[in-house]
C-alpha cells in the first residue's frame, strides 16, 4: 500500500490519506474483506500521527467501506450500496437502479397515538391516530435495513395498501399525494438487542441510523421516516453541485 502526501498543499493530510486509501480499496485485490496494513505501522510508513491516519481511517469505516473488527483488525467491506441525494428515490427504486432486487423479510402495519415529536412534526393532536408501517428489508443475502414510517392522516392512507409496490407511486397514484422534498439526518449508533436480532449483527455492534422527513410540493409534511442499516452494508454519498 502507497501513500504519498504533499505536505505543501492545503489539502489536510487527513484527507489526502482518505482519498487515496478510498481508490485503493477499490481495487480487486483489496475487495472481498482483504485486512489493512496496522494503523499505526501506517501511520509511521507515511510520516503522520496516529491521530491523523484515524481521522481519515475514521472516515471511511463511517462510510461502510471500512470495517473494524475487534480482534482482527480494519478490513474491506464486501459490498456496499450507495444512495446519492442529488435526485433521491425510495429505497425499493434505489435498490432497482443498482440491478438488485428487494426482498421483504418483516412487514407490520398498525395505527399508533402520536409522540409529541410526531404531533409537532404533521401538525396533529395526540389524540389523533397515526399509520405506522415497519419493514425488515434486504437482498438475497439477508436483511441489511428495518425502516419505520409514520404518515400524515390527511393523506388518507388505510393501510390495506399493497407494500410490495414503491411506497412513491402508491402516495402519488392512489392519493394524489407527490413526495417532492426530503430533509435527512445520518447518524452512526450501537445495535440495541431488537436491532441486533433484526439486522441479524451482534448488539452493540455499529449500524447507520438515517431519518427522513419527507414533504408534497406545497411543503406540507408526508412521512416520517427512520431507516436503520447494517454498518457493512450501506455507504451513503451526498452529491452536490455549486451555482456560478
Amino acid at each position: 500500500m502507497k501513500i504519498s502526501l504533499d505536505h505543501h498543499s492545503p489539502v489536510p493530510l487527513y484527507v489526502q490519506i482518505e482519498e487515496q486509501l478510498r481508490k485503493m480499496i477499490q481495487h480487486p485485490e483489496y475487495k472481498k474483506g482483504k485486512k489493512l496494513p496496522n494503523e499505526i505501522d501506517l501511520a509511521k510508513k507515511i510520516g503522520v500521527s496516529r491521530s491523523t491516519m484515524r481521522q481519515a481511517i475514521n472516515k471511511l469505516v463511517y462510510e461502510g467501506l471500512l470495517i473494524r473488527k475487534k480482534g482482527v483488525g480494519t478490513v474491506v467491506a464486501d459490498t456496499a450500496f450507495t444512495s446519492k441525494a442529488r435526485n433521491w428515490l425510495s429505497f425499493s427504486q434505489e435498490m432497482k437502479a443498482m440491478g438488485m432486487e428487494v426482498q421483504n423479510f418483516e412487514l407490520f402495519i398498525g395505527w399508533v397515538k402520536p409522540t409529541e415529536e410526531l404531533c409537532l412534526f404533521f401538525n396533529v393532536n395526540e389524540d389523533s391516530r397515526i399509520l405506522k408501517l415497519e419493514r425488515l428489508r434486504g437482498s438475497s443475502d439477508g436483511p441489511f435495513v428495518y425502516f419505520i414510517s409514520y404518515f400524515n392522516p390527511r393523506i388518507g392512507m388505510t393501510g390495506n395498501e399493497d407494500f410490495s409496490r414503491p411506497l412513491y407511486d402508491i402516495l402519488e397514484k392512489d392519493y394524489n399525494t407527490i413526495a417532492k422534498l426530503s430533509k435527512e439526518e445520518i447518524s452512526a449508533k450501537s445495535a440495541d438487542r431488537l436491532l441486533a436480532e433484526k439486522l441479524e449483527v451482534k448488539t452493540g455492534d455499529p449500524i447507520l441510523k438515517r431519518k427522513r422527513f419527507v414533504y408534497d410540493p406545497g411543503g406540507r409534511p408526508i412521512e416520517w421516516n427512520v431507516g436503520y442499516y447494517r454498518a457493512d452494508s450501506f455507504v451513503y454519498t451526498i452529491e452536490s453541485e455549486r451555482e456560478i
